[in-house]
């Protein structure tokens, strides 16, 4: 799977890594902590706001990148029994080695590591079982080639900032997510640009601002209407 965009792994406030494209001038994740950054906003801010009283739960994450956000949702999913079906969407995928210099695992149990691994590791394009409560299901390419054929719970949205790619922060994207999504799901991103806010409130998402994490004032999180 050839991949066109040069990398670089580098070092977070919080001491895990991210990935730097020189090209976009772009982090993976949040310089101020890696690993802070998406507990924040991914799990604290979208998976335990909506998973109380569940038993199943569809996630759709926009961006696997380094695969992080997959990895501790996948713990905790497994520490709260909820069976979680995860469908991420990803243009270019980083290569096994790249996966491998990332150091998010390096303090846990080596059946965290190998879930990590085996996530970069499983085939695009089919839903593989990684934990008894986690199902990965990868997809490979464009958010505009994309077309749902179940609907989520819980929309992770780890796009690049709309500087670096403005054409997945636009009204018509939220609106595709809009019809992916269960009346009540909850939407997050760590973006909270004023358009962004506006292009997601013209596509039948109710808008909230919540505090964001280290190094940023706010995040956004949207509710389907």
């Amino acid at each position: 799977m050839t991949n066109p965009i040069i990398r670089s792994v580098v070092s977070t406030a919080d001491g895990s890594s991210t990935l730097y494209v020189p090209i976009l001038d772009e982090h993976y994740h949040s310089v101020h902590g890696a690993v802070q950054e998406s507990s924040h906003v991914f799990l604290e801010a979208g998976w335990r706001a909506i998973a109380p009283g569940r038993t199943e739960l569809n996630v759709l994450e926009i961006g696997f990148g380094t695969g992080l956000n997959a990895w501790l949702t996948a713990k905790e999913a497994e520490s709260q029994g909820l069976k979680t079906y995860y469908e991420s969407l990803e243009a270019y995928p980083l290569s096994l080695e790249e996966a491998g210099l990332l150091n998010y695992t390096e303090a846990y149990p080596e059946v965290d590591r190998q879930v990590f691994l085996t996530m970069h590791e499983s085939p695009w394009g089919v839903p593989v079982e990684i934990r008894p409560h986690f199902s990965l299901h990868k997809w490979h390419g464009k958010l505009e080639d994309w077309s749902p054929e179940i609907t989520f719970d819980l929309i992770y949205f780890d796009a690049f900032a709309p500087s670096a790619q403005p054409e997945l922060w636009t009204e018509e994207v939220f609106k595709k997510l809009r019809s992916a999504a269960r009346e009540g799901a909850l939407l997050v991103t760590y973006c909270a640009k004023g358009s962004v806010k506006r292009a997601m409130k013209a596509s039948g998402w109710k808008v909230e601002a919540l505090p964001g994490p280290p190094g940023k004032r706010e995040m956004t999180r949207c509710t389907a209407v």
